[in-house]
């Protein structure tokens, strides 16, 4: 990922805010990563890559946008009936990686997932761009497409049927919450001798570990 090495075997734990083992909270840790990623970002700092398996294990991979991060977990928001929606159904785990190329780190998350409430999804619906809202009623999301055309009328059709009133949330739309069992940090070094750490849960709580990059 970085392509010019130099003479530095790279930054220390220390000068990348890197936590002695066992010292932090990997949640706390992703807020502070994500806030250097956020300042100055030439690109969007939430968007990451969400990979999901079927149930025989055949993966999928696409970007979504981050929207939520709490001790609970990480939450995203899409069509329940697309691939990764009928993924999730039938296979119940999921994995972000999250790289800033500008910052030359990644974050990579592994848990299990849930929808989220109700409300939460009504919430963040309710917030959304009133072409997004639409957007979301007129797509069927993964489906094959006959042509452009259609979707471009049904998305009319329905900027008419709701004129000024409020879009309601598509029961088939809402969030997902991955709820973490493993996060790894990354951050480049020269000659390849990365740093990495990673927080693994277990019954007594988070487990941090340093590992060969």
């Amino acid at each position: 990922m970085r392509r010019n090495e130099g003479e530095k075997l790279g930054p220390t734990y220390d000068e990348i805010n890197c936590p002695a083992v066992g010292a932090a909270d990997p949640i706390e840790e992703f807020h502070a990563v994500l806030t250097r990623a956020s300042d100055g970002a030439p690109y969007d700092p939430v968007a990451v890559t969400l990979a999901t398996a079927d149930p025989s294990g055949r993966p999928s991979a696409r970007i979504v946008l981050l929207r939520g991060v709490d001790h609970r977990g990480f939450v995203f928001y899409t069509n329940y009936q697309s691939r990764k929606g009928i993924e999730l159904e039938g296979n119940p785990f999921a994995a972000l990686c999250c790289y800033w190329p500008w910052l030359d780190e990644q974050v990579r998350i592994e848990g299990r997932v849930e929808r989220v409430s109700e409300a939460e999804s009504d919430e963040y619906f309710a917030a959304r761009p009133r072409g997004s809202q639409i957007g979301a009623l007129a797509s069927d999301q993964s489906r094959v497409l006959t042509d452009r055309a259609t979707l471009e009328a049904r998305y009319e059709s329905l900027q008419a049927e709701f004129g000024d009133s409020p879009v309601p949330r598509p029961r088939h739309w809402g969030g997902y919450r991955i709820a973490p069992d493993r996060i790894e940090f990354w951050k480049a070094g020269t000659y390849r001798l990365h740093q990495r750490h990673v927080y693994v849960r277990d019954e007594a709580g988070w487990r941090a570990e340093i590992l060969y990059p």
